[in-house]
């Protein structure tokens, strides 16, 4: 409709015309009407559903969801119809049984169509799609089995297995195996019929649409259809009945009689051949009769086929062969065996099978069995022919490279000649040649050559040649079995000519002096298998029965039976050889004449020769053959030898064996020079069964005594312990007292220093094996010996310990630890010997010591670490649940506490010890069951006792005070303190504290953690909360640092490591551990109430366990009167305490002040006072005015108290405690009570202040002391308070303060305190110039700081701070401001950042004050005679900045531009930028508050010391490259950052110090951009691409929009108002309008900023103009724009700068003929200079330009010389 081409339209859901009327009909009649169609194959029946019933029949009967899944049945697509098969066995399983059954008349032909498909998975799904009906409708399916039952057998035969197996488990599932039979029966014609059609009728283009179907589909689906109706004939006639098979037979021989079928034996296809002799075999098996009658044909077909070797005919091909010769009897009447059948079979025998011998020789028996005379004669001819074709079969390539293929030859081999000797067994003559020939020619050379191949050597040839001689023995009566044999003295004569012809076989290759040893090996196989064919038979019985699979089936004996009494005999002969099983040994004398006949031989080649090949053939034929005969001849022949020697012992001619052993065997042994000694060690112990337990003993002892090499003792015991039996006969001599002596003489040498590793390594072999060989839980040797041999090696790796570098003890101390290892680990109980606990420990010593002490290797320590935990895990398993005294264990844990507590530690032996431990702890919990006790008293052992530990903690070092005592946290004293307790010296030892709280602290968590995986209770750990508390207390000490010293930040680091950084708390009740550290804290004080404070706090206990807190000391006055200790802890739980024991305390403290005179102890409790005050607890006026009395009166009657004017060095702890509980009482009185302060208490509180500080002032030597630095820092807070007190309190506080106290403060103590303060820090940095010094005031500075952040600007104006000036620095400044500058500008550099913050904020103060002292800039010099004007800032501030450039650019030079360089947090570096920084804010704080024309003057100068270039590139490896604000969510418009943010520059800040260096580069670059736009964009032009492109793209993204935004503001904001002009800013347009008019002219000008603003240039477009000239106007937008441009200032500036020229243009000043312009555009100068020719005036700058550039000196527009 509408086009067919046209697009359909967007939204546009209804279907199509054609749908539309399907859907009409559905809604109409309830489901789609059938349709009638027609197939494209030449079925004739009608192709989809068939009009049987009429269309509402079809209608009523099928489901709708039916019909669309078999509509879509018939669909070209495969996938489409993969689909619809596997939705309609989904439905079949899902739907109810009524539903489906009405799809069955449909059923049969959709499934004979899709069940022959071309798609495989199709064909699979269908039949699985079957099942499912079938097992829904059940017997409902019977009415349509004569339509489907073809097509399902022909399924059941698909070459494609998983959709046959499919198809064979539908069949299952519909008929049980009784009922099969019965349905293929009643369908057995129509079957018969489709297979028929498909092998008679059908063609490749017949089955499938040529239209449609490729060709070679096609042909595929006509091969799979002619390959699957010649199985289905077989599985038909398989699964019949009898009678059923009968009255098929007429219908059979129909489709025998077609030519046709008889010339699929010749098809192309494999699997077609293969199926067709598949049916021929169901045939001859089940229709005897029907074959018979088709002799003729099938005769030739099957015999003659017998070359056909692909892989999928030969099997049925032969099987049919073997049913044919038996089925048929005249067989061979219709084939010529001679010409026709038997050169085939030649023909396969000789090329092996053509690789299909596993499916071939097994046949073969089987055939020949069957084969009659007429084929066979002459006998001898055709054995001869046959089994040389075999040998030959036996040398093709695919035998030779297959063993498998080998083997089934080789069995072949001798199973046929086996059969044809027993069929040939009587005396006739020529008989006996035949056997004759058979051993002769044919067994014997088959032998000869397995001799010399190690293939046929290893496959069953020897086994199956022995096998048929014990058969052969048997019949011949050796065996008394008492067979009845008629060929009993054949069998005999037969026996003994092999043996003859074998022996003469065997002697002509032992007897040569070059024998092969290939040949020796072979013979001696032969031999062994010959022996001892049982051992043979267990390796060659998986091959055997691959083998003789075809020979046992009862196929097979049927078909032996069918012939006569003959056949049978021969059956029975051809069955014997399957059946009988030789585990027999032979029998015949014949068998041990030539073995010794060729142990004489060897011995003659030995003995005369030397020949050592001959010697280890020997070797292999007396490991089968050591028998006394065997062992006489060897002596009987020693005897000829050595007949004059007739002195032997009797025992010795007893035994031939023993004889043999001690003349002969030991003597080769003894000989030098002979590497290989395996085989003699076999020789020995082969002679060795013939001799008694006693024998055995004394022969051993002999050749232990001998001296012989330690190699070949290990030899010999490793082959004693082989075997159970050898074991027990050499037991009396392992554990005798020859070999154990021997052995500790052997440990003794080889224990020595430098023994190498070369010669001794079979030696330690041998020490290892005695050691861990173990027999039924008893030692190898005896016990004794084990004990001596272990005492050595512990002895000798405990002097390892002691030496200097034990590099060449390493090989020696590497063989000790496998020895170790070796018996730990195999022997069991083994630590209940002492010596090997003694071993054991020394050996967890080894590893428990840094390497740097041990030397070892790191390969060795790892083998140590090994035999450790073989050690413990054999000792926890075999001991009680006890750690005995002398133990391992115990000695260990007495080790281990000894090196903490008495060896100085590093981190790494720190480390490496803890490990140590914690391996061992971890061993003992992985043993599992005694872990626990065993684990408890460990520990016990581990952990010191309340003394030791007293004694390692009061050994800290006391630096810890430092910290806590300066931040008001801890309030203690110290005893005499000298400078050099606060030096911290560089520690490489870790204090023995610290070792013992971190090794407890691993050991404590590793069992428990270990006990919560197991899911068990917590391991209880003795005084574990000692432990913890120890460790907490470790952990403070480290924090308290700031683990400053190296040392300790990577102890802390190691705990974290190790998870124990929250000091395993969480491991022990809270109560516990809180009555632990509190009881400690009141009894010691100090670092336990910090320690206190810190678990407090961290875990949130005032909040979660305030009661808990609360109980903790009872009642208030328990901790009064308050001594060191106590004052300690009730610091930390005042903030916790309820109000009233605070206000019992208050009570308390100001009893004890009001009656000083009798109280020791003011300072206690003024400091409980401030205790409560500062936890704002409620106190009345007349406390505190009777407090503040009591403190004035210690003034006047205890002046010496106050340490007014005083030298601080002599002053104690407790003096200047006592001073800085008294600042800080004041401080609260000003901040909270200032309403109880006189005029004679300010007086006081004033005049102390002043006097305190100036004590401070002449100290500043004695501030190394932390309680001076307090007392200092105490006052500037003071200072602080006041200052803030009288500059922001409210009217109505001042009003109530003594009327002239506010002057008196303004006139006179503001400036003693700023006198003496600000001389302050360049005392201090004066006294200490070191500022990593531990002793440096660090904390004084930020005090001082803090307060001189409000000194007044007139203070610092008029300073008297020591005159200091420079040489030759030329300066306008008045002399303290040039004072002030170059005393404090060197301090930005200090690397101090409280002072560089401090000298920052002071200089910025007068900083806006230094332009007005250029006035009017540099005019001493007349305008000619230089370059453009320019003016330095102030000089020691640049002197300052050249400084820090060198210094930046060597720490930033690797840094490329847009690289965010990381600077470390208060390193060098950082104070150094930070300087550098705070310089260049300074400076353009100076720039921003100058004149614009003095401006220029400065720019001019920056621009020629390039200054500013070097900090932009320095500000771009600075500033982050995403510089967010920290703590910010995902970034968003709304995001803050660095430039939308202001920079606080405080003095005592502490967090985001890193933030800090970033943030002031993105703050400094801010500036500058905003205050020298033009600088930077002259800058920016000038740099090469790549800078130019990062700079741009993070100004645009972080930079333009603040500025660009904060521009348009400032014109909206701004005050400025002009004369006759009118300023507009738009901000979303950027845009600024400048709007002038005088009289009748009126200019509009746009002034638009680039998105890249500063950074690209400002537009200038036209507005609207009235009366001015187009020359004019366009002069004046060119003047506008070079002003924005060039001018570095703000938009506004710009503004008036060009209003100004404008104004003097219409004033009647001409403009400068060079520039045009009346205002010059950088200096802002007018035109002064005039020519005295033409009379016109230029600027004095622009003429120098021109003089320069030009060359000349005339005049521009005149051209006359200017003068």
């Amino acid at each position: 409709m509408g086009g067919k081409n046209k697009q359909r339209t967007k939204g546009n859901v209804r279907p199509s015309s054609s749908g539309r009327a399907a859907e009409v009909l559905t809604r109409e009649g309830g489901v789609i009407p059938g349709f009638v169609g027609f197939d494209s194959t030449a079925i004739s029946e009608l192709s989809y559903v068939p009009a049987v019933h009429g269309a509402e029949d079809i209608d009523n009967l099928v489901d709708a969801d039916f019909r669309l899944v078999l509509r879509k049945l018939s669909k070209r697509d495969g996938v489409t119809r993969l689909k619809a098969v596997q939705d309609f066995g989904s439905m079949c399983q899902e739907r109810d049984t009524e539903e489906v059954k009405g799809v069955l008349p449909y059923w049969p032909r959709i499934y004979c169509k899709i069940s022959v498909d071309h798609d495989r998975r199709i064909r699979e799904a269908t039949q699985q799609a079957f099942e499912q009906l079938v097992l829904k409708v059940r017997r409902s399916l019977a009415p349509f089995l004569k339509s489907l039952m073809g097509h399902w057998i022909l399924s059941q035969c698909d070459t494609y297995t998983p959709a046959a197996s499919a198809a064979c488990q539908a069949f299952q599932a519909a008929f049980s195996p009784t009922k099969q039979p019965e349905a293929l029966g009643f369908c057995k014609d129509e079957i018969l019929n489709v297979l028929q059609d498909v092998l008679l009728k059908e063609t490749a283009d017949t089955l499938s649409d040529p239209q449609s179907v490729t060709e070679e589909e096609r042909e595929a689906k006509y091969v799979r259809m002619l390959t699957s109706s010649l199985l289905g004939v077989k599985r038909l006639l398989s699964l019949l009945l009898q009678t059923d098979r009968v009255a098929l037979e007429e219908k059979l021989a129909h489709l025998l009689s077609s030519g046709k079928c008889w010339k699929y034996t010749k098809h192309k296809t494999p699997q077609v051949r293969g199926a067709f002799f598949e049916m021929v075999c169901a045939l001859c098996e089940f229709t005897p009769e029907l074959a018979q009658a088709e002799a003729a044909r099938l005769c030739p077909a099957v015999l003659l086929s017998i070359d056909d070797t692909d892989p999928v005919v030969l099997p049925p091909v032969w099987e049919a062969v073997l049913h044919v010769v038996s089925t048929i009897p005249d067989c061979w009447t219709h084939v010529n065996a001679k010409k026709g059948f038997l050169p085939k079979l030649w023909a396969l025998l000789k090329e092996g099978g053509k690789g299909m011998a596993k499916a071939l020789h097994p046949n073969l028996l089987p055939l020949l069995s069957k084969l009659p005379q007429q084929v066979t004669d002459p006998n001898l001819d055709f054995y001869t022919t046959f089994f040389t074709a075999f040998i030959q079969g036996l040398c093709s390539e695919r035998a030779v490279t297959s063993p498998s293929e080998s083997a089934v030859i080789v069995t072949s081999f001798v199973e046929c000649l086996r059969y044809c000797i027993l069929q040939n067994a009587e005396e006739d003559e020529y008989q006996g040649k035949i056997r004759t020939m058979l051993i002769l020619q044919q067994l014997l050379p088959l032998l000869e050559k397995a001799l010399r191949d190690p293939s046929l050597q290893n496959g069953p040839l020897f086994l199956t040649v022995t096998e048929m001689l014990i058969s052969w023995e048997k019949r011949a009566g050796l065996h008394g079995e008492g067979e009845v044999n008629g060929g009993k003295d054949v069998f005999q004569r037969l026996l003994a000519d092999f043996w003859e012809d074998l022996g003469l076989l065997l002697v002509r290759y032992i007897d040569k002096e070059e024998a092969d040893p290939q040949a020796l090996e072979g013979v001696a196989i032969l031999l062994q298998v010959m022996r001892s064919p049982e051992s043979a038979s267990k390796r060659h019985t998986p091959k055997k029965k691959s083998v003789r699979v075809c020979l046992s089936t009862p196929e097979e004996d049927e078909k032996y039976r069918v012939e006569g009494d003959g056949i049978e005999n021969l059956e029975q002969a051809a069955s014997e050889l399957v059946t009988e099983k030789a585990f027999e040994s032979l029998q015949t004398q014949h068998f041990e004449d030539v073995v010794c006949q060729l142990t004489q031989l060897c011995l003659v080649h030995v003995n005369e020769k030397k020949s050592e090949r001959h010697l280890v053939f020997l070797s292999l034929l007396l490991r089968s053959f050591h028998t006394p005969k065997v062992f006489s001849t060897l002596v009987e022949y020693d005897e000829k030898i050595t007949e004059d020697d007739k002195q032997r012992n009797e025992l010795m001619v007893k035994n031939p064996a023993m004889q043999f052993l001690l003349e002969r065997v030991v003597v080769w042994l003894s000989e030098t020079g002979r590497s290989d000694t395996e085989h003699l060690v076999e020789m020995v112990f082969s002679s060795l069964y013939c001799c008694s337990r006693q024998e055995t003993t004394r022969i051993l002892n002999h050749i232990t005594m001998m001296g012989l090499r330690w190699g070949i003792i290990l030899q010999i015991i490793q082959r004693a312990c082989k075997d159970p039996e050898t074991l027990m006969s050499c037991n009396d001599w392992l554990k005798g007292s020859v070999l154990g002596e021997q052995l500790l003489v052997l440990t003794e040498e080889l224990c020595a220093v430098g023994s190498s590793s070369s010669t001794s390594s079979h030696s330690w072999t041998l020490i290892s094996l005695v050691l861990s060989q173990n027999h039924n839980n008893e030692s190898l040797i005896g016990e004794v010996y084990m004990e001596k041999i272990l005492e050595q090696l512990h002895t000798t790796l405990s002097e390892t310990k002691s030496l200097s570098d034990a590099g060449n003890m390493e090989p020696l101390i590497s063989f000790i630890c496998d020895v170790a290892s070796s018996f730990f680990s195999s022997v069991q109980d083994c630590l209940l010997l002492l010596s090997a606990e003694e071993l054991l420990l020394t050996v967890f010593q080894l590893t428990a010591q840094d390497q740097r002490h041990t030397h070892l290797s790191d390969s060795l320590l790892d083998k140590l670490k090994k035999v450790c935990v073989a050690g413990v895990q054999s000792l926890v398993q075999h001991c009680d649940c006890e750690v005995r005294e002398g133990g391992f264990l115990h000695s260990a844990a007495v080790w281990v506490t000894k090196q903490l507590l008495n060896v100085s530690l590093d981190i790494k032996s720190l480390q490496v010890l803890v490990a140590a431990v914690q391996s061992l702890v971890e061993t003992i919990i992985s043993v599992g069951n005694q872990a626990t006790p065993i684990l408890s008293h460990f520990f016990t052992l581990l952990t010191p006792s309340q003394t030791e530990w007293t004694r390692i903690r009061q050994a800290l070092p006391p630096q810890w005070v430092k910290t806590p005592l300066l931040s008001s946290r801890h309030r203690g004293v110290c005893q005499k303190p000298s400078k050099d307790t606060w030096k911290f010296r560089e520690y490489k030892r870790l204090p023995a504290h610290l070792c013992v709280s971190a090794l407890l602290g691993r050991v404590a968590q590793t069992v428990v953690s270990r006990g919560q995986k197991e899911a068990e209770c917590p391991t209880t750990l003795p005084n574990l909360t000692y432990t913890v508390s120890e460790l907490l207390y470790a952990l403070q000490w480290c924090k308290e640092l700031k683990y400053s010293p190296t040392l300790v930040s990577a102890y802390h680091k190691l705990l974290t490591e190790w998870g124990l950084s929250d000091g395993l708390h969480g491991q022990i009740p809270m109560k516990t551990l809180l009555d632990t550290l509190y009881s400690r804290s009141v009894l010691d004080g100090g670092l336990w109430s910090l320690t206190l404070e810190h678990y407090v706090q961290s875990n949130d206990l005032a909040a979660t366990h305030g009661a808990a807190l609360r109980t903790l000391c009872g009642s208030a006055d328990s901790l009064f009167p308050a001594s060191q200790s106590k004052l300690s802890t009730l610091q930390v739980l005042c903030p916790v305490m309820t109000n009233e024991d605070r206000e019992t305390l208050i009570a308390l403290a100001t009893a004890g002040l009001m009656n000083w005179q009798e109280n020791d102890d003011v300072y206690g409790c003024l400091a409980v006072l401030l205790c409560c005050l500062n936890t704002n607890t409620q106190v009345e006026e007349e406390v505190v005015q009777a407090t503040l009395a009591t403190v004035m009166e210690w003034r006047n009657s205890r002046e010496d108290w106050f340490l007014f004017s005083c030298d601080l060095s002599e002053a104690t702890s407790e003096q200047l405690n006592l001073n800085v509980e008294v600042m800080r009482f004041l401080s609260w009185l000003v901040s909270r009570c200032p309403a109880v302060l006189g005029g004679s208490q300010w007086d006081f509180l004033l005049c102390s202040m002043l006097a305190w500080l100036e004590t401070a002032s002449e100290n500043v030597s004695s501030l190394w002391n932390p309680w001076v630095q307090l007392f200092v820092c105490e006052n500037a807070a003071l200072i602080v308070r006041l200052n803030r007190f009288f500059a922001s309190s409210s009217s109505d506080v001042l009003e109530k303060l003594p009327s002239e106290l506010a002057g008196e403060w303004g006139d006179f103590f503001v400036e003693g305190v700023y006198n003496l303060l600000l001389p302050l820090p360049v005392k201090i940095t004066e006294t200490f110039t070191e500022p990593d010094d531990p002793v440096f005031p660090m904390a004084v500075l930020q005090s001082v700081g803090l307060a001189l952040a409000d000194v007044p600007v007139q203070q610092l104006n008029q300073n008297s701070l020591p005159p200091r000036f420079i040489a030759d620095q030329k300066t306008n400044l008045p002399e303290p401001l040039q004072t002030l500058l170059n005393t404090l500008c060197p301090l930005l550099l200090f690397k101090a950042r409280p002072l560089q913050i401090t000298v920052y904020h002071l200089l910025e103060k007068v900083m806006p004050q230094l332009p007005e002292c250029d006035g009017e800039g540099d005019n001493n010099k007349s305008d000619d005679d230089r370059d453009e004007p320019c003016l330095s800032p102030p000089a020691s501030l640049m002197a300052i900045l050249s400084t820090c450039e060198e210094l930046c650019d060597s720490i930033l030079a690797a840094v490329q531009v847009g690289e965010f360089a990381v600077v470390q947090p208060l390193s060098v570096e950082y104070s150094c930028i930070l300087g550098y920084l705070l310089a260049w804010k300074l400076l353009l704080t100076f720039f921003k508050s100058s004149p614009s024309h003095l401006r220029a003057h400065y720019a001019q100068y920056l621009k020629r010391s390039c200054s500013l270039n070097k900090l932009l590139l320095h500000l771009f490896k600075l500033m982050p490259e995403n510089p967010i604000y920290p703590g910010q969510g995902p970034e968003t418009k709304e995001t803050k950052t660095f430039f939308s943010e202001s920079l606080f520059l405080t003095v005592d800040k502490r967090d985001s110090v890193e933030w800090e260096l970033p943030h002031l580069a993105c703050s400094v670059y801010y500036s500058t951009v905003q205050d020298l736009p033009a600088m930077v964009r002259l800058w920016w032009n000038g740099q090469e691409k790549r800078v130019s492109t990062a700079v741009e793209k993070f100004t645009i993204k972080y930079v333009s929009p603040v500025l660009s935004a904060q521009e348009i503001s400032s014109v909206h904001t701004s005050t400025q108002m002009f004369e006759n002009m009118t300023v507009k800013a738009r901000s979303a347009a950027r845009e600024v309008i400048a709007t002038y008019s005088v009289d009748d002219i009126f200019i509009e000008l746009v002034i638009q900023l680039p998105q890249n603003y500063p950074l690209g240039s400002i537009t200038v477009e036209s507005g609207r103009r009235v009366g001015v000239a187009v020359q004019q106007w366009r002069n004046w937008m060119l003047q506008l724009s070079t002003y924005l441009t060039h001018q570095n200032g703000s938009i506004m500036e710009g503004l008036a700068l060009w209003k100004n020229n404008v104004d003097k243009r219409f004033e009647g000043i001409e403009d400068c003929m060079i520039c045009f312009s009346v205002i010059h555009g950088s200096n802002y100068s007018l035109p002064k200079k005039a020519c005295r020719t033409c009379k016109k005036k230029f600027h004095s700058a622009c003429l120098y330009k021109w003089f320069t550039s030009s060359n000349k000196s005339t005049c521009p527009l005149c051209r006359e010389t200017f003068f």
